[in-house]
């Protein structure tokens, strides 16, 4: 028997407010879709250089039950998220725009200790605990920092070195060759 067909949908409040609890433990699916700006999601606001319009992230979200060997159906979460970010290029110090796009799979269990056992080569599904108060935005704010790059760049020759990075301050003649450490030792071996 295919327990999709019997139990009931919920639709997602696209409200982030309406996000922050929402019951993974009632025996119903849910789908929903919306978009989440960067001043809805404080963590992340603290990554931004700046916030232009338009930064932000589409969600979508759909709940399902899998069969699962040798037990009861289990519950799987389906997120996709994509949009844009401003961060600090490493290369340049300016601002770069950072595009996102990203889908995670989730099986949703009943207690810590079963996501403890939860077998780590299932690279497709990561273990969450449901929750009758689960808190939805968190988690998709949680996945978005995930994703973000380690060292935020613009794409190969978009962006130039800063140049007070490599010691050029303002009218120094960068033509000048420094001396030549190893010539203060060929002249004390001469002495």
């Amino acid at each position: 028997m295919n327990r999709n067909q019997v139990l009931p949908q919920v639709q997602l409040s696209a409200d982030p407010s309406a996000l922050k609890r929402v019951d993974l433990c009632a025996p119903q699916t849910y789908q929903g879709a919306g978009f989440l700006s960067i001043s809805d999601l404080p963590r992340l606001a603290e990554e931004a250089s700046v916030v232009q319009s338009g930064d932000g992230f589409d969600w979508e979200i759909r709940t399902h039950f899998e069969d699962s060997p040798g037990s009861e159906p289990r519950q799987i979460l389906d997120m996709g998220l994509k949009g844009r970010l401003h961060l600090v290029c490493q290369r340049c110090l300016q601002d770069c725009a950072v595009d996102l796009a990203e889908t995670r799979r989730f099986v949703l269990l009943a207690s810590e200790s079963e996501a403890d056992d939860y077998p780590m080569e299932d690279e497709e599904q990561e273990p969450l605990v449901a929750d009758q108060h689960f808190n939805l935005l968190e988690t998709i704010e949680d996945e978005i920092l995930l994703s973000l790059p380690l060292i935020p760049k613009h794409p190969d020759g978009f962006c130039e070195p800063h140049a007070s990075t490599f010691g050029a301050e303002g009218g120094e003649d960068v033509s000048e060759k420094p001396e030549n450490p190893f010539n203060i030792l060929k002249n004390m071996k001469k002495n």
